[in-house]
């Protein structure tokens, strides 16, 4: 007898029956979350080749408003009128005032002694005095001179009426018989004579008068050039006492007391404590927007007062140009050199223009295009940018009221087209 495989067999329960689709849910998650895996690694790639975290940038809106091109700034007081004294010759100096002395105009301030100086203007009065003398005695020439030509003409005028007379006398005795007439001839060729020697005495008198004239202008010609000379001198020597030029302060004082000094070397500066000007410091950008008489404002103790762009410095020195300020109407009382005071130009306003926050991205491609959010992403967009204040900038082209631009930040796209951001 074959036994069967019934001792072999057990009888299962409904409980312990496994359905054929629980192996594969396993699996089938796996792959549903491979998908989305994927899915956004897509998107991001889709999205750009870069992807920047958004706390690394800022982002800006477009709007359209009134855009106030202005500049403000922080100055300091200075001085407008502060002039260096200098030696007009080499010599010891001789201090009398010291660094802070209140002085009035014309008022000693420091005397240089200059042997050289007062020994040449010594010699060149000496010189004046020789040629007045010259002049005095040419003048004297001319005068005998003049005096003698005009007592040849006299007398050339005295001997032509005595010829004359001599003559008529003569033809009166020839007409009674009792002169020749050979006598008569002879009478006629003496007042002939007679007048010949007038006319060159009268031409003789010009010529001669005219040459001492000529002369004797020469030699003054001569003593006022030396008195020029001797004037320029005296203004030399004079200046050796250097003499305050305004009401002010002294500054400050290079010179030491009682020291040799060289020409041309600065002995002390005098302050005009009357007119001060503000000195600000103002980004190149902004340099070729500036003129002389542009319209300012100066805070002084939380006060405005109105002033102007009095100069503008032709040179840009780590990037910033100084420009002057000055007040156009009346200046804060108690001012002092180098006091911080607040300054704002204003430059112009455009009224209802599209602009947007100003940021790097102004400087960076020279403003020819900006990065635009588009949904979780930024798009290189081209624009066209027009002018900028300290905070706006006005859009021409390229951007819509309402668009958000990546004014900062965008340095990290690398020109990207598109980027991610996170």
């Amino acid at each position: 007898m074959i036994r069967d495989t019934s001792a072999q067999d057990r009888v299962l329960s409904p409980s312990q029956t496994r359905p054929a689709w629980r192996k594969w849910a396993w699996p089938a998650a796996g792959g549903a979350l491979l998908l989305v895996g994927i899915v956004f690694a897509a998107r991001g790639w889709l999205a750009g080749t870069t992807s920047v975290d958004s706390a690394r940038l800022r982002i800006a809106t477009v709007t359209r408003g009134d855009l106030v091109r202005d500049i403000a700034a922080d100055g300091r007081v200075i001085a407008a009128n502060s002039p260096t004294l200098y030696a007009v010759a080499g010599g010891v100096v001789t201090l009398k005032v010291v660094a802070g002395d209140q002085v009035k105009q014309g008022q000693p301030l420091a005397e240089i002694d200059s042997p050289e100086l007062r020994s040449k203007l010594a010699q060149e009065q000496t010189t004046l005095a020789g040629l007045q003398a010259e002049a005095s005695r040419a003048t004297l020439d001319a005068s005998v001179t003049r005096a003698n030509a005009q007592k040849a003409l006299d007398q050339a005028g005295i001997e032509r009426q005595a010829a004359e007379r001599t003559l008529q006398r003569y033809e009166r005795g020839f007409e009674g018989g009792a002169v020749p007439q050979v006598d008569v001839l002879e009478a006629q060729d003496n007042l002939r004579k007679a007048e010949i020697a007038l006319s060159h005495a009268r031409k003789d008198a010009g010529l001669q008068g005219q040459g001492a004239s000529l002369d004797a202008r020469n030699k003054q010609l001569l003593a006022e050039r030396q008195r020029a000379v001797v004037a320029e001198v005296q203004r030399q020597v004079d200046a050796l006492t250097l003499r305050a030029p305004f009401d002010g302060q002294v500054g400050q004082v290079q010179a030491v007391q009682r020291s040799n000094v060289a020409i041309n070397a600065p002995v002390l500066s005098v302050v005009d404590l009357s007119v001060f000007e503000v000195e600000i410091k103002v980004p190149e950008s902004f340099a070729r927007d500036l003129a002389i008489g542009m319209p300012a404002t100066l805070t002084s103790a939380g006060q405005p007062y109105p002033g102007e762009i009095s100069a503008v410095s032709p040179e840009v020195v780590n990037g910033e140009v100084v420009t002057r300020l000055r007040f156009s109407d009346k200046q804060p009382p108690g001012l002092r050199q180098n006091q911080r005071l607040s300054a704002r130009i204003l430059m112009d306003t455009r009224r209802n223009v599209l602009m947007v926050e100003r940021g790097p991205f102004v400087e960076q491609g020279g403003g020819r295009y900006a990065y635009v959010m588009d949904g979780n992403s930024a798009v290189r967009r081209p624009v066209q940018l027009g002018v900028s204040s300290l905070n706006n900038v006005e859009v021409l082209g390229g951007l819509q009221p309402g668009d958000k631009v990546v004014v900062s930040g965008s340095d990290q796209f690398g020109d990207a087209e598109r980027v991610a951001i996170n």
